[in-house]
């Protein structure tokens, strides 16, 4: 059964797609984090130029840190955003 996911977008990712969250139906197909953007690639044509290098974006499903083979089970946030470099 599908469930409510949030996807929060953060600095240029969150600029060219143009808002800072969506809230989705998780698709049954999309069982891991690389599944689901490959979903959304395919649902919208922002998200094509946005998801084209994934080896550009970090992941956090509720918080905790994961790649792109992590699986979605229940999570209920999916943060998407650049690496994060510190001075």
């Amino acid at each position: 059964m599908p469930h409510q996911l949030s996807i929060m977008y953060f600095s240029w990712v969150k600029e060219r797609i143009g808002r800072d969250q969506d809230v989705i139906d998780c698709p049954e197909n999309a069982e891991t984090v690389g599944q689901l953007l490959e979903y959304l690639r395919i649902k919208d044509a922002v998200y094509q130029d946005v998801f084209a290098d994934l080896n550009k974006l970090r992941f956090a499903l509720d918080q905790d840190f994961v790649g792109l083979e992590a699986p979605l089970r229940s999570a209920k946030e999916l943060a998407i955003f650049p690496p994060v470099t510190g001075g």
